[in-house]
């Protein structure tokens, strides 16, 4: 039975990992789990899954914990550095999840990636720790899951180039005229998927996209040039990879997280599960299209930082964090998020990365940068 850790449990990825140890109950056990304030939904896991650790980041709400017996840790770090625990779920959103996936790596424990922004933050430093510890990263999103398996049908040197499909988000097929006046509410109503507040803003924006550009590159070692995007609005083609012969493999499937995360799970195995088969001629079509990168900057911004490397990714997710966090609040405007990002990189002075206390001190200034330039 494998020994499961799960961080941000009560988010989008977190309770889609339960389902997959609900159907496989004798295969999987939750040792550990964390949330923020979702309390309520907190204790019920607890009570119906019995970890042995538990730790919530919110004091108010950690007032609140129904521990059944479990012991409270009191940091994320703690909880994925116990001595039970094999694999180590990352489903919170942002920065936050940097440290606690080194700490978990540095305890040899493997890790099933949903946090992209730790790749994106801190890649270089991520891949060659892991690889020192002989530590697997098991991708969650649902393109680099697509992506990786393709990858397992030939060897990575036979690899041209990789195509990441992204679905449009809400403001697919808008220009930049149309995107002035956007709201808060408009954002959020994404056509596919159903995420959290962050992630559907960046998937909005297409900065998600770009996100997911940078941690490719770092996930499958390849350069940034033979990474490209296309606009999928079915989002039944996940991703697709080329081989040096041009040929191209695809993984297809419909668009349910629960086949990412139950793969990085129960790698090698395939195992049933419960997204519904695949009929083809019931979608009858598949569409394809440029995206328009005057209209969402975002994703030219990353790939360029991509391209620059060093701590400029670092920079720019912060920035983001924080420009999101402002248009959830009213402060600033939908183009508003593009625009800050890329004068909080024009005041940074650029370095490299020897640390994880690099990347942190990168995101801590860049926070400093786009909060005085709001203000």
């Amino acid at each position: 039975m494998k020994e499961i850790i799960i961080i941000g449990v009560t988010g989008s990825i977190g309770t889609q990992t339960l389902e997959v140890v609900r159907k496989y109950p004798d295969k999987f056990k939750v040792v550990g789990m964390s949330c923020n304030n979702r309390i309520e939904d907190f204790n019920k896991y607890i009570k119906e899954f019995k970890p042995l650790y538990v730790h919530v980041a919110n004091t108010e709400a950690k007032t609140r914990c129904e521990t059944s017996g479990a012991v409270m840790l009191n940091s994320l770090e703690e909880l994925v550095s116990i001595t039970e625990g094999q694999l180590v779920v990352t489903g919170i959103v942002g920065i936050a999840g940097l440290s606690p996936t080194v700490c978990a790596i540095n305890h040899n424990k493997d890790i099933a990636l949903a946090n992209k922004e730790t790749l994106v933050a801190g890649g270089e430093l991520v891949i060659k720790l892991a690889k020192e510890k002989n530590v697997n990263i098991f991708p969650v999103d649902s393109e680099h899951s697509a992506i990786w398996q393709c990858m397992e049908y030939g060897r990575a040197s036979d690899v041209k180039g990789i195509i990441l499909t992204a679905s449009g988000g809400a403001f697919r097929g808008k220009t930049r005229e149309q995107l002035q006046h956007v709201t808060l509410g408009d954002a959020l109503c994404h056509p596919t998927w159903t995420m959290g507040q962050k992630v559907t803003i960046d998937s909005a924006s297409l900065m998600n996209k770009g996100l997911e550009v940078i941690e490719a590159m770092h996930l499958f070692n390849i350069s940034i040039e033979n990474i490209d995007v296309v606009i999928h609005k079915e989002s039944i083609i996940h991703s697709l990879v080329t081989y040096n012969d041009n040929s191209v493999m695809a993984e297809l499937s419909n668009p349910d997280m629960v086949l990412p995360i139950q793969l990085a799970l129960t790698y090698p195995s395939k195992l049933p599960s419960t997204v519904p088969p695949l009929d083809l001629v019931s979608i009858s079509n598949l569409s394809f299209e440029k995206p328009d990168l005057d209209a969402f900057r975002c994703l030219a911004i990353a790939r360029e930082c991509g391209r620059i490397g060093g701590l400029y990714p670092a920079v720019m997710n912060g920035a983001n964090e924080v420009a999101v966090k402002q248009f959830i609040n009213g402060r600033i405007g939908f183009l508003d998020i593009a625009s800050l990002i890329q004068s909080t990189l024009d005041a940074f002075n650029g370095g490299d990365i020897y640390s994880i206390d690099d990347v942190l001190s990168a995101d801590a200034k860049a926070r400093e940068i786009i909060t005085s330039l709001i203000k």
